[in-house]
């Protein structure tokens, strides 16, 4: 395993230790950059109206669309840090 998967996969654990849980926006922005980092750009319908989360969900990474896999796990890693640190 190469080192930016390392804290990447660090990254994921230490989300699920945040001292507090982040707001909606930091949360489809850690959704959308995880998924483009680990399933490549959006793919599937987007979802209806009444499915608000999972069309939130699905626009989010849809805004990710073109980023590189590195890129995007740099920036996941980036973002945990940011939200660790309470910014």
């Amino acid at each position: 395993m190469d080192e930016l998967q390392q804290r990447f996969t660090k990254a994921t654990e230490d989300v699920q230790t945040l001292p507090a849980r982040p707001g909606n926006d930091a949360l489809l922005e850690l959704y959308a950059l995880f998924k483009q980092a680990t399933a490549g750009d959006v793919h599937g319908a987007r979802p209806g109206l009444l499915s608000m989360v999972a069309r939130a969900k699905h626009d989010a990474w849809a805004a990710k669309k073109g980023m590189a896999r590195d890129e995007a796990m740099v920036a996941y890693v980036d973002y945990v840090a940011a939200l660790k640190a309470g910014a």
